[in-house]
């Protein structure tokens, strides 16, 4: 059963006086949803928009009164719960479901999913890791045939799952690798590393803090995340666990990013870029190999947002160098972004991605499809 659901935000990224810290890079905001609002639905389930960035499960809640209320309550991306072994095929129409969340502030038919119990089955954190397969490394080469390094196949950075203490207390999303070292208490919470994109300070020009603190993080005319469209070739390589994929052609290299189904095209067969450029959220990018790393120089995108709130002009010119670990089969992309128009510093920054757990697969987005109207004050 589809469901067509219109607009609402789920970005919230905060930004210190002149820069970005880790911490500000809140993944989620609650936003419209009233944390101090909490709640157990009991209904039929109808229906699910298996999507990104947030899926939307729907069920008739059956209330005290025997009244029927038909709810929409929202869950994580479906590139999220895919890689966490959980299926579309999982919410059968008709199954019993039970929710424990939080209710909309203004949409009684809408509801955040926290804890979900499926017909008989065990109640589940919307975060939890079911059984998945491991990834067989065994026979993946390091090098292609024409002697190029391997980058080819599917890329995620590493999942962010539930890891319970044996004290009880800061249960919260670790890295998959951590998470028997903090349950059997060997790893402090201490320890654990931020998630999410890890965003690095910029000194901001006097236009760029002018429009940084004129953004509206919740607006789509601000945020092109609320308008179903990329962000930019940075932030949305690793941003929400997305699943990306790299084909070495001939000629060429080609780039998917999955959270938001765009594509890049690397030219391995030009040495400058052309005069005349035409603007795209992708930009124009031309590679080498510098030994076995992959060298990228990318210009010409259309005037956007780098990372809410900081924004980026035509000027924007960003330098990417691919490397792949021959023994972990890690890739570390190291990045420096320049744009005399919004800053006047380097963005510098890294980040790494694994051979994905689950295949690439180009999910649609319908962000925007919910009234955002309701979600006004």
């Amino acid at each position: 059963m589809t469901h067509i659901i219109k607009n609402k935000a789920v970005l919230a990224l905060a930004i210190a006086a002149l820069g970005f810290s880790a911490s500000a890079l809140a993944h989620h905001g609650f936003g419209r949803f009233d944390r101090a609002n909490d709640s157990t639905l009991t209904g039929t389930i109808t229906g699910i928009d298996f999507v990104n960035p947030h899926s939307y499960l729907y069920f008739d809640q059956l209330t005290d009164t025997g009244e029927t209320i038909a709810m929409r309550c929202e869950m994580r991306a479906a590139t999220l719960m895919r890689r966490s072994g959980w299926s579309k095929e999982m919410f059968v129409t008709g199954l019993p479901v039970t929710i424990y969340g939080f209710k909309h502030r203004t949409d009684p038919g809408s509801c955040y999913v926290e804890e979900i119990t499926l017909g008989d089955a065990p109640v589940m954190n919307r975060n939890d890791q079911l059984e998945t397969p491991e990834i067989d490394l065994t026979n993946r080469p390091y090098r292609l045939p024409s002697g190029e390094v391997n980058i080819s196949g599917d890329w995620a950075q590493e999942q962010y799952v539930i890891a319970r203490p044996p004290s009880g207390q800061g249960v919260g999303l670790v890295p998959k690798s951590m998470k028997p070292g903090i349950e059997s208490g060997e790893i402090s919470t201490d320890d654990i590393p931020g998630s999410g994109w890890g965003a690095r300070p910029v000194t901001l020009t006097a236009r760029g803090q002018a429009e940084a603190d004129a953004f509206e993080m919740w607006s789509p005319d601000d945020n092109p995340r609320l308008r179903c469209l990329p962000t930019s070739i940075l932030f949305d390589w690793v941003f929400d666990g997305a699943i990306n994929r790299i084909t070495q052609e001939e000629d060429r290299i080609v780039i998917n990013y999955g959270l938001y189904s765009f594509e890049r095209i690397v030219h391995m067969n030009m040495d400058a870029h052309p005069a005349n450029i035409e603007l795209s959220y992708s930009g124009h990018s031309i590679g080498h190999w510098d030994g076995d790393t992959l060298v990228v120089d990318s210009v010409g995108f259309e005037p956007g947002v780098l990372a809410s709130p900081v924004k980026h002009s035509e000027q924007l010119h960003i330098v990417e160098r691919y490397t792949l670990n021959p023994d972990t089969f890690a890739l570390t992309r190291e990045y420096v972004a320049e744009d005399p128009v919004y800053f006047t510093d380097q963005w510098i920054g890294s980040d790494t991605v694994l051979v994905a757990d689950v295949p690439y697969e180009a999910h649609p987005c319908d962000e925007l499809t919910f009234e955002f109207l309701l979600y006004q004050d």
